[in-house]
This record gives structure tokens, C-alpha cells and sequence, in this order.
């Protein structure tokens, strides 16, 4: 037990030396740190570390602190999509409805016809899907995988650009936060059906709609009292935290007991938590260490499971830009289209597509359900790990082209850099 601890003590300091270091050379390079930090998880697996020093990777990354790292992994994105849910704006519907949902729409029918149109050939590739995959489940999932969009990062670049109360910043948040509820929800039903067994798809679809149904009526009502609390108090105290971090276990034990995943429980809690100084102060404590300390993890248990060397098989490599064209296509291009279309200008309706494209944490958190659920192969998670790093590289030098230095040329003081 000892030497175990040792290990993961070890195991850890490095995860979160690379992540820094390479973390910083992104930001270095006009990049989020999030960037950085998915590459550094590739980097830190057989794609890098494991090709160029086998025994030191292997000795470092051993079968019994993997254990380890998987439940910490699933601890970070279940307390990060927590996170998630608390940022989630419901006014945002309101505001820029219209807009929003026809962007949003477009952003949702474009990838899932591409995955329609994807899935019969890909499904017919050995090691891509799993077995008892079957073709409208692997067309759902391909079509939600290329629809997800990294909202965090969007909300990110939009805040720190002091574009929040612009037509576009509300526009593009508005979107993505739509898309992503959707895409989630396909997910979710994909997880439900998987494996064909009727009663499990029902008990999963049913507890997941009674689950969020209660938690974002009842269950906000009766956080009512929380939020009341920090009011009186000044402060989250720790017997309410206490009870914060239960309500969120319990949350993502049951939505994974009922065969959804546990991220689900994470996310709709959060947007039932009450607005203002509780969600403020809860962000404040939990999301330093869960950004430094806990999603590192993830990244490193998603690179350990990436073989870029997949992609020197010529039929991967083809395969690989396939998806990521249709990614492209079904995402930036489909929500350019859509925003035009509404009557935005070219500048707006291009800075739209450039977010929207962005697929960054949230691409990874969904295929690594998909692998740990069975769904797909460690190819197809590869392909996918490509397609979610080149799609978020993307995002700020795009955006950056077609909108932001057009921004800071007239207003200056509207432009602020991006740190990730």
C-alpha cells in the first residue's frame, strides 16, 4: 500500500508538471491552457512518453494506480461539469431566442446528418465501434460527439474579450448552451438503449427524466434555502459545504446507477443550484483545485487510452479526416450559415462558427463515456482526441482573424488577451 501511494504521489507530480509546462507554452503561443493540458495528457501516453521510454511509462502509469487515476478522472469532470451547470444562464433562452435557435438547430441537424451519413461506413471498420453497437446508436453518438461544443472555453473567450453583453457574445452563448443541453441529452438516451436491453433502457431514460425533472423543480425550490443561508452567514460555511458536496455524490451516484453517467448528475445539479453569492463562493472553492489538481488526471487517463500512431494506417488516416471535416462542416460552417441567414453580418455570423467549433473538455468527456460505456474502440477514440485538440487549436486564432483584431481596431478597450 505504501509503494502504491508512493507511485501515485510520483505519478501525480508529473501529470501536473506537464500540464503546467506545456499548459504555459500554449498560452505562450496565443492558446487556452486547456489546450495545453490536452496535449500534455496525449503526451504524458503511448502516443509520446510510452514510444520513447516503454519501461519508465509503463513502471509510471501501472495497472494499479490507472485504478487510481480513473476515479480521480471521474471525480474532476463530475465536480467540473458541476461547475458547468452553475454557469449555465437559462436568460440567455430569452434574450436572443430566435437567434440562438436557429444557430443552435443548424448546429444540431448538420452533425447529426453527417453522423447518419458516416455511420454505415464507419460501423463496418473493425475496432471503430463495438459489436453490439448498433447503427442508428453509433450514428446518435457520432452525430453528438461532432455537435458538442466547448461552451466553458466559449464563455471563456467571449468573457474575457468584454464581449458578454454584445449581440454576438449573447448570441454565441446562447447557441452552445442549447446545443450542448442536446447534445447531452442524445447522449443520454444513446447510453440508455445501449446494449438493447429494454428494461435497462427504460429505467435509465425514465430516472434520468424523473431525475432532472425534480431536481430543476422541487430540488431548486429546496436549494432555495442554501443560498438563503450564505446570505445571512456572508460566507458558504463548511457544514454547507458539506451538504453541497453529499448532494453532488449522491447526484452523480445515482444518475450512474440508473445507466446514465455520473457527469449528468453533476451538470443538473449545478444548474438547479440557486444564483448569486452561493454559486459565486462555490465556484471560488472548488474550481481551483478542481481545474489544477483533478482535471489533469482526466486528461492524462484520456491520453493513455490515445494511439496517434493509429494514424499512420492509411485507411485511420482517411478515416480521421473524414471526421474532421464533417466536424468542421457540421459545426463552424452549419452555424456561419445559420447566423447569416438570420440576418447577422458576415464578421458576427463567422466569429459564431469560429466558437461553435470549438469542441475542447467537453469533446473528451464525451467519448471517453463512449469508451468506458463500450460503444466505440480505441480507434475511433483517437480519431476523436484529434478532431477535439485541432478543432479547439482553432478556435482563438480563427476567431482572432475574423473578429477580434476588427474589434480591437475600433474599440481598443474591448479587446482583452486570452490566458486560457
Amino acid at each position: 500500500m505504501h509503494t502504491l501511494a508512493a507511485s501515485f504521489f510520483l505519478q501525480m507530480a508529473v501529470i501536473l508538471a506537464a500540464c503546467r509546462i506545456v499548459g504555459w507554452l500554449a498560452r505562450r503561443v496565443g492558446q487556452p491552457q486547456v489546450v495545453g493540458e490536452m496535449i500534455a495528457g496525449v503526451m504524458l501516453g503511448p502516443s509520446l512518453l510510452g514510444l520513447l521510454f516503454p519501461e519508465a511509462s509503463a513502471k509510471l502509469f501501472s495497472q494499479e494506480t490507472r485504478s487510481i487515476l480513473y476515479v480521480g478522472s471521474q471525480l474532476g469532470v463530475g465536480l467540473y461539469m458541476f461547475l458547468v451547470g452553475m454557469e449555465f444562464r437559462t436568460e440567455l433562452f430569452r434574450e436572443r431566442l430566435r437567434s440562438a435557435a436557429s444557430v443552435s438547430l443548424a448546429g444540431m441537424v448538420a452533425p447529426f446528418v453527417l453522423g447518419a451519413l458516416l455511420a454505415p461506413w464507419l460501423i463496418k471498420q473493425p475496432g471503430l465501434f463495438a459489436e453490439s453497437t448498433r447503427l442508428h446508436e453509433a450514428a446518435l453518438f457520432l452525430g453528438a460527439a461532432i455537435a458538442i461544443t466547448a461552451f466553458p472555453m466559449l464563455a471563456r473567450i467571449i468573457h474575457e474579450r468584454g464581449l458578454a453583453g454584445t449581440s454576438l457574445g449573447t448570441l454565441a452563448l446562447a447557441a452552445g448552451a442549447i446545443d450542448d443541453a442536446a447534445a447531452w441529452c442524445v447522449l443520454a438516451i444513446v447510453l440508455a438503449s445501449f446494449g438493447g436491453n429494454s428494461s435497462i433502457a427504460v429505467t435509465a431514460i425514465g430516472g434520468g427524466i424523473l431525475y432532472a425533472t425534480f431536481m430543476l423543480t422541487l430540488g431548486r425550490k429546496g436549494f432555495a434555502w442554501l443560498g438563503s443561508l450564505t446570505v445571512r452567514d456572508g460566507r458558504i460555511t463548511q457544514a454547507m459545504m458539506a451538504v453541497i458536496l453529499m448532494l453532488f455524490c449522491l447526484s452523480a451516484w445515482f444518475t450512474d446507477k440508473i445507466g446514465i453517467h455520473a457527469v449528468f448528475g453533476g451538470f443538473v445539479l449545478g444548474i438547479a443550484m440557486p444564483r448569486g453569492p452561493l454559486t459565486h463562493g462555490l465556484t471560488e472553492k472548488l474550481e481551483p483545485f478542481t481545474v489544477v489538481f483533478l482535471l489533469p488526471m482526466f486528461f492524462t487517463f484520456s491520453g493513455l487510452n490515445t494511439r496517434l500512431d493509429m494514424m499512420l494506417n492509411p485507411s485511420i488516416l482517411l478515416i480521421a479526416i473524414a471526421v474532421l471535416a464533417a466536424s468542421i462542416l457540421g459545426k463552424g460552417v452549419a452555424c456561419w450559415a445559420a447566423a447569416r441567414l438570420h440576418g447577422e453580418d458576415n464578421r458576427t455570423s463567422l466569429a459564431v462558427g469560429a466558437l461553435m467549433n470549438s469542441r475542447g473538455l467537453m469533446e473528451l468527456i464525451i467519448i471517453n463515456i463512449g469508451l468506458q460505456m463500450g460503444i466505440i474502440g480505441r480507434e475511433l477514440f483517437a480519431i476523436l482526441v484529434v478532431m477535439a485538440i485541432v478543432t479547439t487549436l482553432m478556435a482563438t486564432p480563427v476567431f482572432e482573424w475574423v473578429y477580434g483584431r476588427h474589434v480591437r481596431k475600433n474599440a481598443p478597450q474591448a479587446a482583452n488577451g486570452i490566458d486560457g
